[in-house]
């Protein structure tokens, strides 16, 4: 079973390439440096994932996001409307930055991000100094959890460690919104 951590400890493994399972708004999330490509990878494989169809990344302030999107691409009053919204459990596609990671944008000209409201997380990226990888902890095609002890056995054994803390009790997972449009892609 891999280690229980607080932030601290957390931000040591994610600095040296760990991934870790963490608890977020609603859901258990998986999390690594987005920069770090065989971190990213090696979350991916755990997931099942295919790197085409991109991440999330979540932050505790929306200039840690800066470096992966492009908020000068969108109208004013969309990135007012990104801005007011957060921080809070809602994620926007906002165009990426040329130098983005083709690991993390997948086959899409935009990224996910969402700067959140959860202290835990807050104190993750705070501590990290920068915007992690956001994706719910269950294999590819099966459900996200809300609860530790309904996380797949394989996924907890397959993270570096688990960041201590309980998700923040939304009942759904963040809503997704094109920000250029507004439109809603998963409400």
């Amino acid at each position: 079973m891999s280690t229980r951590l607080d932030a601290s400890a957390a931000t040591r493994l994610l600095q040296h390439g760990g991934v870790i399972a963490y608890p977020t708004e609603a859901v258990w999330g998986l999390g690594c440096d987005p920069r770090d490509e065989a971190a990213t990878l090696r979350l991916l494989a755990l997931k099942e994932r295919e790197v085409d169809k991109g991440l999330i990344l979540i932050a505790a302030n929306e200039a840690q996001l800066a470096p992966f999107v492009d908020f000068d691409a969108l109208p004013e009053s969309q990135r007012t409307a990104v801005r007011e919204s957060w921080p809070g459990p809602n994620t926007w596609i906002v165009p990426a930055s040329p130098g983005a990671p083709r690991w993390i944008t997948g086959a899409h000209e935009g990224i996910a991000v969402r700067v959140t409201a959860h202290p835990g997380v807050i104190a993750l990226c705070e501590a990290f100094g920068g915007a992690l990888v956001s994706t719910s902890a269950n294999r590819a095609g099966m459900p996200a959890v809300a609860t530790f002890d309904a996380l797949d056995p394989a996924v907890v054994a397959g993270v570096d460690g688990v960041l201590q803390g309980e998700t923040g009790g939304l009942e759904r997972p963040s809503a997704i919104r094109d920000a250029r449009t507004g439109a809603v892609l998963r409400a």
